[in-house]
């Protein structure tokens, strides 16, 4: 059986887990088996948009940190500063010109040598036409 590659969680599918506790994002974290990380800038980024979070998704403020926490119980959270410094430089320039912002994301999945999460259509379509194809497919959650 192969070996389970790490997968890097980017924030907007962090988010959109959050906005429906029943979601097939949620669902493949709570549920597939596989080993899911995030940044530390995630967290920082979801928690600037807590209010819009509880608005869009219709649950409480409570409902909301309730699922956050379940989330959080399901990935480990890794610190972006023990990153190859070599790595981060070169997760920037894949993200150059695409999305600067996703770089630590990029930097995650390129250190852990693992697969990047995203539904980022554009940050997707970016990173392939540099070279980069570690991408997760959360259709086939049950690899």
């Amino acid at each position: 059986m192969p070996e389970r590659q790490p997968i890097v969680i980017d924030t907007n599918i962090l988010f959109s887990a959050l906005l429906r506790s029943e979601s097939h994002f949620t669902r493949t974290i709570l549920g597939s088996g596989e080993t899911f990380f995030i940044c530390e800038s995630a967290i920082v980024e979801l928690f600037k948009h807590k209010e819009r979070i509880v608005q869009i998704s219709r649950l409480t403020e409570t409902e909301v940190i309730r699922l956050f926490y379940i989330l959080l119980r399901h990935v480990t959270i890794a610190k972006e500063d023990l990153i190859d410094p070599a790595i981060r430089h070169k997760a920037y320039e894949l993200c150059l010109g695409i999305d600067e912002a996703d770089t630590p994301h990029v930097a995650l999945a390129l250190h852990l040598n693992g697969l990047l999460w995203t539904g980022d259509k554009t940050l997707r379509q970016g990173l392939e036409k540099q070279g980069f194809d570690r991408f997760f497919d959360h259709t086939h959650a049950s690899r």
